[in-house]
C-alpha cells in the first residue's frame, strides 16, 4: 500500500526519494574535455564551452555500438560528473580506464561522499525553489538536464534537473552529514512532511513513464536506437567509441528490435526474461514487470519491429499481453533542450 500511495502522490504533488542506488564518477585532469568527448555520445565540448552546470544525457558504448552505461553528465567547475547506477560504477570506471593511455585524466568515484535525494512530481519546482529562496539563494532552478551548485540549510548542495518518473524532478547531492538538515529544509518549504518513496515505487513510476534502466533494458546486447535513446546521442560531434556503428544505424534508418510497453494479462506476475511470441514464433522478451495502481500489470519489453505497433497481441507461457502506447500514464515532464524528449528517457534509477 505504501508504494501505491507514493506512486499516486508523485503523479499529483511530490515524493522524496533517498536514492541509495545512485552514484557518480568525477572526471578531472588537463585532458578531461578532449578525452571524455571521445568516450561518450554527449557533446562534452559544448558543455565545456557552456555555463557552469551545463549538462546532458549520454551513453558509453562498446566498439559494436552497444550500451555499456547511461549517464547524466554535468560540468561542475573544473571537472565533469558522470551520474549513473552506483553498483555499476566499478565496471564503468574499468571500461573507461582502458582508454586512458597517455592522457592527463583522473576518474574518482565520489558516491560515498554524498547523500542522493530525489524530488519527483509536479510540485517539485515550487518546493525546491521556495527552499532556495528561504536559504537566501534566490529561487532559480537549473533547466532540464543541467546542474547547479548552491546551498541549503547552510550546506553545499548540487542539484541536477532530471528524474525517472516522467514528472518534473530534481536530484540533490548533499554531504553525508547534511542529509537530515536538507530534508528538513525541503519540508519547511513544503509546509508539511513530504511523502517518502521507495526504490520499488520509483520502479513503478519508471515503467509507467517508459524509461529504460541499466541492468534491466540496457546492457551490452542493446543498441541505443533499440532502446529509443536517440536523445542521448549528439549527431554533430566528433568521433567517440562506437560512433561508426551508430552512424551506420542512422543511415539504415531502423533496427530490428524495439523497446515497447505492454499491458499484461496473467494470473501470476511473469518474471523478467519471459519469452514473448506471436503466432507461436519468438519475437522478444519482457524486461521489467510491475503492478501499477492506475495501469494494472504493465511491463517494458523488446520485440521485433514488425510487432511493435500498439494493440499487437503477444503471448507467453501463462498469459498474454498487448503492446501499449508509452507512457502508460499522462506525465508532465517538460520538453528538453533541443526538442521534445521521447517516451524513453536517457538515464535509469535502479
Amino acid at each position: 500500500m505504501r508504494n501505491e500511495v507514493a506512486v499516486e502522490t508523485a503523479r499529483k504533488s511530490v515524493v522524496l526519494f533517498e536514492s541509495v542506488s545512485r552514484g557518480w564518477l568525477e572526471v578531472s585532469g588537463e585532458d578531461r574535455v578532449r578525452w571524455l568527448d571521445g568516450m561518450i555520445t554527449g557533446d562534452v565540448v559544448a558543455l565545456a564551452d557552456g555555463p557552469d552546470g551545463a549538462g546532458c544525457p549520454a551513453l558509453l558504448l562498446t566498439n559494436r555500438g552497444a550500451i555499456v552505461a547511461d549517464f547524466r553528465v554535468g560540468r561542475i567547475g573544473e571537472h565533469f560528473v558522470l551520474e549513473s547506477l552506483r553498483s555499476e560504477l566499478p565496471r564503468i570506471a574499468s571500461a573507461l580506464e582502458r582508454y586512458i593511455i597517455a592522457d592527463d585524466v583522473r576518474l574518482e568515484d565520489r558516491s560515498a561522499d554524498f547523500v542522493a535525494l530525489g524530488l519527483e512530481g509536479p510540485s517539485a519546482p515550487e518546493i525546491l525553489g521556495k527552499a532556495l529562496e528561504i536559504a537566501g539563494q534566490g529561487d532559480s532552478l537549473p533547466e532540464t538536464d543541467d546542474w547547479c551548485s548552491t546551498r541549503l540549510a547552510d550546506h553545499p548542495v548540487l542539484i541536477g534537473a532530471f528524474g525517472w518518473s516522467g514528472e518534473r524532478a530534481y536530484q540533490l547531492r548533499v554531504p553525508v552529514a547534511a542529509g537530515a538538515a536538507v530534508i528538513d529544509a525541503l519540508e519547511v518549504a513544503a509546509g508539511q512532511a513530504i511523502e517518502r518513496g521507495t526504490l520499488e515505487a520509483l520502479e513503478v513510476l519508471r515503467v509507467e513513464a517508459g524509461i529504460p534502466a541499466l541492468g534491466h533494458e540496457l546492457d551490452e546486447e542493446i543498441l541505443p536506437p533499440e532502446a529509443r535513446l536517440e536523445r542521448a546521442i549528439c549527431n554533430s560531434k566528433g568521433c567517440y567509441v562506437g560512433q561508426e556503428i551508430i552512424a551506420r544505424l542512422r543511415a539504415r534508418g531502423q533496427v530490428n528490435h524495439l523497446l515497447v510497453g505492454v499491458s499484461v494479462e496473467a494470473n501470476e506476475l511473469p518474471s523478467a526474461g519471459t519469452e514473448l511470441t506471436v503466432e507461436g514464433r519468438r519475437t522478444g522478451e519482457l524486461t521489467t514487470v510491475v503492478e501499477s495502481p492506475t495501469a494494472g500489470t504493465i511491463a517494458l519489453a523488446f520485440v521485433r519491429r514488425e510487432h511493435s505497433e500498439p494493440g499487437t497481441r503477444l503471448d507467453f507461457e501463462g498469459g498474454a499481453a498487448r503492446v501499449a502506447d508509452l507512457p502508460f500514464v499522462a506525465v508532465g515532464r517538460p520538453s528538453a533542450k533541443g526538442g521534445s524528449p521521447p517516451a524513453s528517457g536517457a538515464s535509469s534509477p535502479s
